[in-house]
């Protein structure tokens, strides 16, 4: 393991051994109640607390897709055994929760930060899935693979037992034959936020469900002042580089938009993302296109699958005109293999160690001699 991997997981590690994680707490109106979990960052919720304990959660989809289905959802956390009212249009949920379901590896990032794995009784899928103790648990049986998204076996759903189910709202879906069941599903919108801080600071949301109040709020504290401190640093620069991100596949490059958490990663890390649009999830480019943006771009990103050592030649061999960029050129391709590195598992909660990787690649001089990266490294060959 990187020896900075490895340093942030032991920060994590005594900040839940100081916050007693892995006893299940009192949530609304209990010994969490005190713990104020209003976002920062995050705009996807918010957070009230009536005077009788219980807590009102409003959850909302941070850009606002208002055409493609509701986004308004409010919940009621309420302490199991106690009584408290409940307005209109809220959906009471008795808290903590202690078996779940959850549908991404950015949901599940969430409760593993927290020391919360006993919570998780079900996942979509293993496909990249690096933890060894959620690998253990599925093959112990403790945790169910309920299928992909659109094509869920609600069987094995109802056989784990969920109170409540996490859902993605604007992925594939399939959620109607879950709806029946009668479980409520809690829509998980930490992917839509356009602040890498902002993603992370979803593990507040998760953590009321589940007790983790505290453990939530120490960690994420940890995280924010790590973030801020290295992108202070990096506004420090005298220069910004630019930068761009993806590859061709099927005819078509897909890059993120001007506004999504990624582009925002770049910029505090001190350079300039060439997309300026207010588009915040994944565009569809033509090579030409992208091109003309981004031939004299100093940096080129790209985060794969590639099985084996990817390469400049094997970029070369995916799209011959690859080469015609600077940044091939001048071997400035920072990389990220999902085979071999945990990132959609760890770094929704690791924004901070992102943009360490690329402050390191941007502007070096600013980063400790010895820094070894996590996710992102300059490929060489």
């Amino acid at each position: 393991m990187k020896e900075s991997a490895f340093a942030w997981i032991l920060a994590v590690w005594g900040v839940l051994m100081t916050c007693g994680c892995g006893q299940q707490t009192k949530t609304a109106g209990g010994d969490h109640a005190g713990t104020d979990m209003s976002p920062k960052y995050a705009k996807g919720f918010t957070v009230k607390q009536t005077d009788d304990g219980v807590r009102l959660v409003d959850v909302a989809d941070p850009q606002t897709d208002e055409d493609k289905m509701p986004v308004s959802y409010h919940f009621a956390l309420v302490e199991k055994g106690s009584d408290g009212d409940i307005p209109e249009g809220y959906v009471k949920v008795e808290v903590p929760v202690e078996r779940t379901i959850v549908m991404t590896m950015l949901q599940l990032s969430n409760f593993t930060a927290l020391g919360a794995q006993d919570v998780v009784k079900g996942i979509t899928g293993t496909k990249n899935l690096f933890d060894k103790d959620i690998k253990k648990r599925v093959d112990d049986g403790q945790i169910v693979k309920i299928g992909m998204e659109g094509n869920f076996d609600t069987e094995l759903i109802l056989a784990a037992q969920p109170e409540v189910i996490f859902i993605s709202p604007f992925k594939r879906g399939g959620y109607d034959l879950i709806k029946e069941t009668g479980i409520t599903l809690i829509p998980h919108f930490g992917y839509k936020e356009e602040d890498p801080l902002g993603q992370a600071e979803w593990m507040k949301f998760t953590a009321m469900f589940i007790g983790k109040e505290k453990e939530a709020e120490a960690v994420f504290k940890g995280i924010e002042e790590r973030y801020l401190a290295v992108k202070e640093k990096a506004a420090a620069a005298k220069e910004r580089p630019t930068v761009f991100s993806g590859e061709m596949h099927g005819g078509n490059w897909y890059a993120v938009g001007g506004k999504n958490h990624l582009a925002q990663i770049f910029r505090d890390a001190g350079a300039d993302y060439i997309i300026k649009d207010d588009n915040t999830g994944g565009v569809n480019i033509e090579y030409e296109k992208m091109y003309a943006m981004a031939a004299k771009a100093d940096y080129w990103r790209i985060l794969n699958s590639y099985p084996g050592e990817f390469s400049y030649e094997a970029l070369r061999q995916s799209e011959p005109r690859n080469e015609l960029f600077q940044a091939f050129k001048d071997h400035h391709v920072i990389y990220c293999n999902m085979k071999q590195t945990p990132y959609y598992e760890k770094s929704p909660v690791m924004p901070d160690v992102l943009l360490s990787d690329l402050v390191a690649i941007f502007h070096p001089e600013v980063m400790p001699q010895d820094y070894q990266p996590v996710f992102y490294q300059l490929l060489k060959e």
